[in-house]
């Protein structure tokens, strides 16, 4: 930890994919201020984008609506976080050669048997997946299909989401973090890009920033900027991690065995583990915990954003509504496997999977707890894969994202999971970077735990996880039937029993 005066205050933002937004705490970890913009991207065909420009602008205003009642010379860093795998192109002046193309971005899918071949034997050691959404094969597909850009890569820089933003803050190009290269090929254990690997697939390596660990100093704000941010020039700007570590961060879920789901568009579960897991499946990879040791974790393509598609214009409302209605089907009339769309990443990867129902449901009500179930179904296999694959689960689980605000669904996750779960006030990716910059370069875990969130724990209901045994193990076996998990997931998701849980 940094020394700081008892009045402090520090800056996270969390550059999201429909928002961003900035928080501002205090020594203690209370919110003292908060602000945030929308977003808007652009989808056609796979494709996925968004102005870099107008992150810039959503930032201000958002850091201005956070700072607005606040002593601004008491702000002691700020850091931010974005999406995993989001990036652009730019000019060695920072102005943008491309927009910003997105961490689901599917453009790069006949690219990914290159980038495997090329750094064969490196990935696998790694533990990197590299799939058509990670920032690398869309790099490698940039500078295939746009000649400009190919004549123009020795004089162009890879700017990371957070970096661009970063770059804007201190007038003038970054280093990243090593979480936000990750997906970009950079190699954890030799903490180096792999030129030889880059060289292959004729990405030059001149391209590629610096690379710094989380909480490094990246520049101050320029005067230039905090006229339009309204944050004092001369704040330290302090490098981030990604969206799903910043979260963690914000939980508090920094010791080994502890875990965070993150439930929003999508789920995304991240621990901490002393050792790398090994994941010959390439669901699972790990960033570096900036501690030591490893925060592994995998991002379903399951999540609250299949509510959003099979329910669509319903208000928070409606939907509370609805699920008070789904609380009488328990279990629900007919299995439901939630995808938003095509392909699943995590407990699985299968680019051609599809959401699916086996069974009837008896209206929507029905279907919407079926919906919910399924979701909590696979956060439970989720955790057995992690465990096949030799990670401690017996720790804390803290529930964040979108999802944790729905009570129900909370108290669904406990009963199917079989085990207690803590929901925090407030755990926000946003928080999480305000911890990073007032941990600095210091121990993350234990500023974490001086500014650590109340939160109230979840008990499973007396016969809850009971109701749910045999729908979530015709569930696992439904997927073994489709060809989506092998029988050794079968036996660890069906042998784990509820005592245990997840």
């Amino acid at each position: 930890m940094v020394d700081a005066r008892p009045d402090q205050l520090w800056a996270g933002a969390d550059i999201g994919t429909q928002s961003v937004r900035v928080t501002i705490v205090d020594e203690s970890g209370a919110t003292r201020g908060t602000g945030s913009a929308p977003l808007a991207s652009t989808r056609t065909d796979g494709r996925h984008e968004q102005d870099p420009e107008r992150w810039w602008q959503a930032f201000c205003q958002a850091s201005r609506q956070a700072v607005a009642d606040l002593p601004a010379a008491a702000i002691g860093a700020i850091a931010l976080d974005a999406t995993s795998g989001t990036f652009l192109l730019a000019d060695a002046d920072g102005t943008p050669r491309t927009p910003g193309l997105m961490y689901d971005d599917a453009r790069a899918g006949a690219e990914v048997p290159d980038v495997l071949a090329a750094g064969a034997g490196l990935w696998d050691r790694l533990g990197y997946a590299m799939q058509r959404s990670w920032a690398l094969p869309k790099l490698v597909w940039l500078l295939r299909n746009d000649a400009g850009l190919r004549a123009d890569a020795d004089r162009l820089r890879l700017v990371h989401q957070a970096d661009q933003l970063a770059s804007r803050l201190t007038g003038g190009p970054v280093a990243t973090d090593v979480s936000h290269a990750l997906k970009t090929g950079y190699d954890l254990d030799a903490d180096r890009w792999p030129h030889d690997v880059l060289a292959r697939l004729d990405v030059p390596t001149t391209l590629l920033p610096e690379v710094v660990r989380p909480g490094s100093t990246l520049g101050v704000v320029h005067p230039a900027a905090a006229e339009q941010c309204g944050l004092p020039a001369g704040t330290p700007v302090r490098a981030g991690m990604t969206d799903g570590c910043a979260a963690q961060l914000a939980a508090g879920a920094l010791t080994e065995g502890s875990w965070n789901a993150i439930l929003g568009t999508t789920l995304v579960l991240k621990g901490v583990t002393a050792a790398r897991l090994t994941d010959p499946g390439g669901a699972v990879y790990s960033h570096r915990h900036p501690d030591g040791g490893w925060l592994p974790g995998g991002a379903s393509s399951s999540g609250a954003g299949a509510i959003a598609a099979a329910y669509p214009g319903l208000t928070a409302a409606e939907l509370d509504g609805l699920a008070e209605r789904a609380s009488a089907y328990e279990p629900a009339g007919a299995l439901r496997y939630p995808l938003a769309g095509r392909g699943e990443r995590f407990p699985f990867v299968d680019p051609a999977a599809e959401p699916f129902v086996v069974g009837s449901f008896a209206d929507d009500a029905d279907g919407y707890a079926g919906l919910l179930q399924g979701v909590a179904f696979v956060e439970r296999l989720c955790y057995a894969y992690l465990r096949s694959l030799g990670a401690r689960t017996d720790g804390p689980v803290t529930l964040t994202g979108g999802g944790a605000r729905s009570r129900y669904w909370c108290q669904l996750r406990a009963d199917v999971l079989g085990r207690p779960l803590r929901v925090p006030r407030d755990a926000e990716p946003a928080v999480g970077m305000a911890v990073l910059a007032a941990a600095g370069t210091g121990s993350v875990a234990a500023t974490a735990a001086r500014m650590a969130r109340p939160y109230v724990e979840v008990e499973p209901r007396p016969g809850g996880p009971e109701r749910f045994t045999e729908a979530y193990r015709r569930f696992v076996a439904e997927l073994h039937r489709r060809g989506s998990i092998d029988a050794a997931l079968v036996r660890a998701a069906t042998d784990d029993g509820t005592g245990e849980g997840a």
